[in-house]
């Protein structure tokens, strides 16, 4: 669900940059950085730290009103550390073995005979399909308006992928994103515990920590509370955007379809990479990484050295996730001196260049000043859960 932000972020430091501007009088750079995603074509904005809750634009592009930034929003493929962390719980317990085939636990459920361990599915290392087939899932942009509502159970996602595609590389050869591995993980997960996802996420982790505003929705279609309403430009001009706020996500149940908040994201980070939610040996490994394309991959975390990537001038490593649904681009990070943020952006996949990279900056602000291209330029962006 999220790769391609920061490959982007990765790639603009082949351009020529300049300074992120800054900030008039005592703005906050955080504030500064959303205004100027905003001015390049994102309705709104929300951005949620330890000393700094923020808003731009506006909540609903048919009427005046700011974003919440105490509101929900779908956090798409920052699911992935949840299923993780419950993944790695189940492991601590010695209920799952991280280098066994997970063959083993789902017998039956992937027709490929290469086993294919726990650890490669949680580092995408596994082979398998990203998606649906094409022939199963959005093909054009106005799909993804027109099949909003259509039902996927635990397994049909994973067998439609899988029965029609063969493996990507050799398990543990290569590295490449995998919403199919982690909705097989969440089966894996619900098998192990014979309780559905979401009740394991209550029980585990969103009850223990309050996370009030957290929960994996499935079929409901309809967002509570929203922070603001999520949008794509689907058609063709002079349509303007299309509100896909409304939308049945069971097809992405383990691999992206949780419901957070800022604030909620935020105290999940903190527990998590304080060591409240995991053994510290089982934290160790989640810190393990391999290069990701621009970014390293742990066991369901990202990791980013903000200077190796050519962004700041300091030498900082956040780790985190982000993630990409229609309507709704998150960025949630912290660094290693535990400051962090959890940011909201309202167009994703159809964003302009400009405006994919500009709302980057509001979470990168929160770790330096970053620097920005003098012009923005990438490749149509095309649905990337």
């Amino acid at each position: 669900m999220l790769r391609r932000s920061f490959v982007a972020i990765a790639c603009a430091t082949l351009l020529s940059v300049t300074a992120f501007p800054a900030a008039a009088g005592t703005a906050d750079p955080r504030q500064t950085a959303m205004d100027a995603a905003v001015a390049a074509g994102i309705p709104g904005m929300v951005a949620v730290a330890d000393d700094f809750r923020g808003v731009s634009g506006v909540a609903d592009i048919t009427r005046p009103g700011k974003p919440s930034a105490s509101g929900r929003w779908r956090v798409a493929s920052v699911s992935k550390v949840f299923v993780a962390t419950l993944v790695l719980q189940l492991a601590a317990e010695k209920r799952v073995g991280l280098d066994e085939p997970v063959q083993r636990y789902l017998p039956g459920l992937l027709p490929y005979p290469e086993p294919i361990t726990v650890r490669q599915l949680l580092q995408h290392t596994s082979g398998l399909p990203r998606d649906l087939h094409p022939d199963d899932t959005w093909a054009t942009w106005p799909e993804i308006d027109t099949e909003r509502f259509q039902h996927f159970d635990s397994d049909d996602q994973i067998r439609l992928s899988t029965s029609k595609q063969p493996l990507v590389f050799k398990p543990g050869a290569g590295w490449a994103y995998s919403n199919t591995g982690y909705n097989v993980l969440g089966l894996l997960v619900e098998k192990t515990t014979r309780k559905p996802l979401e009740r394991v996420l209550a029980e585990r982790i969103t009850g223990p920590l309050h996370l009030r505003d957290t929960s994996l929705p499935r079929d409901f279609p309809f967002l509570i509370r929203p922070a603001a309403r999520g949008y794509e430009q689907l058609y063709d001009a002079p349509r303007g955007l299309t509100d896909v706020t409304i939308y049945n996500y069971s097809r992405y149940y383990g691999a992206g379809g949780m419901v957070s908040s800022g604030a909620d994201l935020n105290r999940f980070f903190d527990a998590l990479l304080g060591g409240r939610l995991l053994p510290a040996d089982l934290l160790a490994q989640m810190k393990t990484t391999v290069a990701a394309g621009g970014m390293e991959y742990g066991l369901g975390l990202m990791k980013l050295n903000l200077k190796t990537a050519g962004i700041c001038a300091e030498d900082i490593t956040i780790w985190g996730h982000g993630g990409d649904l229609p309507g709704y681009n998150t960025l949630s990070f912290r660094d290693e001196s535990g400051k962090n943020i959890s940011t909201l952006a309202t167009v994703d996949l159809t964003a302009s260049p400009e405006a994919a990279l500009k709302r980057q900056l509001p979470m990168i602000s929160e770790f330096c000043a970053p620097v920005l291209p003098a012009r923005a330029t990438a490749q149509a962006p095309v649905p990337s859960l």
